[in-house]
């Protein structure tokens, strides 16, 4: 469980770097949410 929050935390940081606009990191970290809410949900 630990290792799939250290590597969402790796890919969100990643994606927030590669993002230029205020837009795109509202984006990314949209989509980060949403991965982890997934993630949360499967484990119940």
């Amino acid at each position: 469980m630990r290792g799939i929050f250290k590597m969402l935390i790796v890919v969100g940081a990643l994606a927030v770097s590669a993002c230029n606009t205020v837009e795109g990191v509202g984006k990314d970290v949209s989509s980060a949410g949403d991965t982890v809410a997934k993630t949360a949900d499967s484990a119940k």
